[in-house]
């Protein structure tokens, strides 16, 4: 299952974000903070210790322009795992947060294959996106998706008509992307998914759902 989104959709959802910019639907919003921080996360996840956070520099932060956020350093054995996560209070429509397509080549990472994989989260089957990423021969296995109080996404344009629709509807706009990665060794296919699968729900306590 592909988590791409035809041109033709892209289309269609940039002049539904037009058309909702021209009605001045766009201001309306409501910012929404955490119920709990994102550093209360399961420090200890299927094995997966923390070994470490880090903080961002100034320039990273300004261009995030993120509510919160949280980087942290996991460790099963010998293998690494590296946690993202930006916290949107309140999002604009017709804006994205920032998607690692955008961000990661410009730090030198290449995107040599693009994918979706399943994660199943109290019996549902969620979609997430599955990605190889190369720089200097190093390769590595990205999963990242678009997290809210509700929902689970891996369509960046998607996210774009959800936003739109939340702004119109309830003015409730806070959002997060989530990304992990690790080594692209054998076996890590399943510990990405696994960890995933155990990371959607803490993310949503941050949010208050499941309290």
């Amino acid at each position: 299952m592909s988590g791409r989104i035809s041109p033709r959709f892209a289309v269609t959802t940039a002049l539904l974000m037009g058309t909702l910019a021209a009605g001045g639907l766009t201001a309306r919003r409501i910012s929404q903070p955490l119920a709990l921080p994102l550093e209360q996360i399961d420090s200890n996840i299927l094995g997966w210790s923390v070994v470490g956070e880090q903080t961002l520099p100034p320039e990273t932060l300004k261009a995030l322009d993120a509510t919160s956020y949280l980087v942290r350093t996991y460790r099963k054995g010998d293998l690494p795992l590296e946690l993202f996560v930006a916290f949107y209070a309140q999002q604009r429509a017709g804006e994205s947060m920032h998607s690692p397509q955008h961000c990661l080549p410009g730090a030198g990472w290449e995107i040599w294959q693009q994918g979706s994989a399943l994660v199943t989260v109290n019996g549902k089957e969620i979609e997430i996106n599955q990605d190889r990423i190369e720089n200097l021969g190093s390769r590595k296995l990205m999963f990242y998706w678009y997290q809210s109080g509700n929902r689970v996404i891996a369509s960046e344009y998607l996210g774009k008509l959800f936003l739109a629709r939340d702004t119109l509807v309830s003015g409730q706009t806070a959002g997060s992307i989530v990304r992990i990665i690790l080594p692209d060794s054998p076996g890590a296919n399943q510990e990405g998914l696994a960890f995933a699968a155990k990371l959607i729900p803490a993310v949503w306590r941050s949010f208050g759902r499941g309290i």
